[in-house]
């Protein structure tokens, strides 16, 4: 059994050193890499394979899969360049791989880091999300933003986490956050969905209620209040985007 991991990026070398030589343990290591990066991106990746392609951007979920097709393994690996696999979680995979499963795909743990520690609480831990599986039983599904892996067949879970080092700081969570935003509102309005009444109000203070209070954010202090602001923050930007789109107000590309 064979195990290919597969990579997407733009503009990340700070990121895609540590993340691919994370996973030299592969049989092959695949990296798509947007062609609109302007750093060294391509010249860091190709210290680690030479399966590398470069391609218009064609959202997130597409480009992944495109990433997929290009992979000649017996399972896959899907990453994003800012995770890293550690020495337990790649020992599992490995375990996984070399038995030849025995279930289609495996969910695994995530934690992500910021502000200098990991994020324990507010719903961010332990984050499962399905990242191993057989070549051709899995493919994202087709969505601007937040792409999940959809699988035919039984889904186990792994044990060690993967580490997610998505953010450097607060501002840069809260542009990200915005670009989500776009996104999920023209998501939702090619679904035909229309805001609710007062959505613009009440969504974000449930978003609020719920993260610092029911997932306790505020176990992690003025960080959490912080996080929990910002993710009501992106519940109110995500409607207020999708009235925009609705009246036919042109906001800036994603």
């Amino acid at each position: 059994m064979r195990l290919s991991v597969t990579v997407i990026a733009l503009n990340e070398e700070a990121n895609i050193v540590p993340c691919l030589e994370s996973v030299r343990f592969a049989d092959e290591i695949v990296v798509v890499v947007d062609s609109g990066s302007t750093d060294r991106t391509l010249e860091l990746a190709r210290k680690f394979t030479d399966r590398l392609f470069t391609i218009d951007w064609r959202g997130f979920a597409g480009t992944k899969n495109f990433a997929l097709a290009q992979a000649q393994g017996d399972w896959v690996l899907s990453l994003d360049a800012d995770e890293r696999v550690p020495a337990a979680l790649q020992a599992e995979i490995l375990g996984v791989v070399k038995t030849d499963g025995p279930l289609a795909a495996y969910k695994i743990p995530r934690k992500t880091y910021v502000g200098g520690r990991w994020i324990r609480h507010l719903g961010w831990y332990p984050d499962y999300t399905l990242r191993l599986f057989r070549r051709g039983q899995g493919r994202f599904r087709e969505r601007q933003v937040h792409e999940e892996v959809e699988v035919a067949g039984p889904v186990g879970v792994l044990r060690t986490p993967l580490e997610h080092f998505s953010y450097n700081n607060l501002e840069e969570y809260a542009a990200r956050q915005d670009r989500y935003a776009r996104l999920a509102a023209q998501e939702m309005r090619q679904a035909g969905r229309r805001p609710l009444p007062g959505e613009l109000l009440w969504r974000p203070a449930l978003t609020f209620l719920k993260l610092f209070f029911l997932k306790r954010g505020f176990l992690e202090g003025a960080l959490g209040l912080q996080l929990s602001l910002q993710a009501s923050r992106y519940n109110f930007l995500k409607y207020h985007y999708l009235r925009e789109l609705l009246q036919g107000v042109k906001g800036d590309a994603p």
